[in-house]
């Protein structure tokens, strides 16, 4: 194979991260309002922030009035995980995996809440279960955007409007940059250091009212930790839904998430987040299509995720050699252009199979992601030549 000529553009941002992700074009430390830092979180200050910053969560995502939306610990992970151990094991639960985070929730169901009534619906990394096969008389639980596999559900359309059971929906990679049928999921849960830009540490959780009248009505076998504790003496304790959160949350996060909701709302809000990650989906697809060394690995595009895009690399030479030398190689493409500051960690997840995963959420700029493309190809032949694999 010919040797490129090495780009000259670089994108001016290389921070192509799935997770913390980039934060939002023209951010700096400089412009956070410092004024709640040193303060009590439960002081004036502290507490009018989160209100604020659960109230413009609320506009911008279009969460209906009928919803709670609260702040809670430990990221999307641990949102998730305090509404599965307040919420499950009232009925059977179907489980929908086919990614790496979606198969951690089947893991904890199973081995450590230690239900019985499951039926598990997984699918290799790039693929989709048969949403059809869904009950929707029994509690669902699934990712709405696959972040290591690059696969999301294409819309709300499979999930039953005259359900019995929860939809509990681990939203983060698609909230604020997909639109999410709210009248159709009872559970939602995401962080900060996605879509937003955010900082870690902190997760958001919704809640419909089936879900709080499920809080209140059942009480699960097994003890609660005192930070997954949603009610007390059978009612929903409304101040985490407040700005009365149940630790103490980090007020520097809290204030970078409030710039980058502000952001949002100048930009044009929820409308404007997804134009700017499918403008973005759209140039990755355009160079897709004339390639021949890359490849989206979810082929469907139906169910394809617009911000965590995962690639496989295609190119002949590569597909011929061994495992390990496919891995060497991976590896110091990754490293090559994070050396010439062109990407910053997009290599694969390490549970995923081998390849890339750039994010083209709403912080990044298309002409970013269209600068990109060049240094892929090129670094791709560099490494190549490096190891003598063609």
């Amino acid at each position: 194979m010919q040797k490129l000529n090495k780009p000259i553009t670089k994108p001016s941002c290389s921070h192509f991260s799935s997770g913390p992700c980039a934060k939002r074009p023209g951010w700096s430390v400089a412009c956070l309002d410092v004024a709640s830092l040193g303060r009590s979180h439960r002081s004036k200050v502290g507490k009018s922030k989160l209100r604020e910053l659960i109230s413009r969560s609320r506009s911008i995502l279009g969460v209906p009035e009928t919803h709670h939306v609260g702040l809670v610990p430990a990221s999307d992970t641990g949102a998730f995980e305090l509404a599965m151990w307040s919420l499950l094991g009232e009925r059977g639960i179907d489980l929908l995996a086919w990614e790496s985070f979606g198969r951690d929730w089947v893991s904890d169901v199973t081995n450590h809440l230690r239900l019985n009534d499951l039926r598990i619906f997984d699918a290799d990394y790039g693929e989709l279960p048969d949403l059809t096969l869904v009950n929707f008389s029994r509690d669902v639980v699934f990712t709405w955007n696959g972040t290591t596999s690059g696969v999301c559900v294409p819309n709300g359309d499979w999930i039953a409007s005259d359900r019995e059971g929860l939809t509990i929906c681990d939203a983060t990679s698609a909230a604020f940059a997909m639109s999410l049928p709210w009248e159709k999921l009872d559970v939602v849960t995401y962080s900060w250091q996605k879509v937003m830009g955010g900082e870690g540490a902190h997760g958001m959780l919704i809640l419909s009212p089936n879900a709080i009248k499920r809080l209140e009505t059942y009480s699960p076998p097994w003890p609660l930790p005192k930070i997954f504790r949603l009610t007390k003496n059978g009612k929903l304790i409304n101040g985490i839904f407040e700005g009365a959160t149940i630790n103490t949350p980090s007020m520097l996060a809290v204030e970078d998430a409030l710039d980058g909701l502000k952001w949002a709302e100048e930009i044009g809000g929820l409308k404007a987040l997804i134009a700017r990650t499918s403008a973005n989906m759209s140039a990755i697809t355009n160079w897709i299509d004339v390639t021949n060394n890359f490849s989206f690995l979810a082929k469907n595009p139906t169910f394809r995720s617009p911000t965590s895009v995962c690639l496989e690399i295609i190119s002949p030479w590569f597909c011929g050699l061994r495992d390990v030398k496919r891995g060497e190689i991976v590896k110091d493409l990754v490293d090559l252009l994070e050396t010439e500051g062109v990407a910053l960690d997009i290599g694969a997840y390490r549970d995923a199979p081998l390849g890339l995963r750039v994010w083209a959420g709403a912080t990044i700029e298309t002409h970013d992601l269209e600068a990109l493309f060049p240094w892929l190809e090129w670094a791709l032949v560099e490494v190549g030549a490096a190891h003598a694999a063609f």
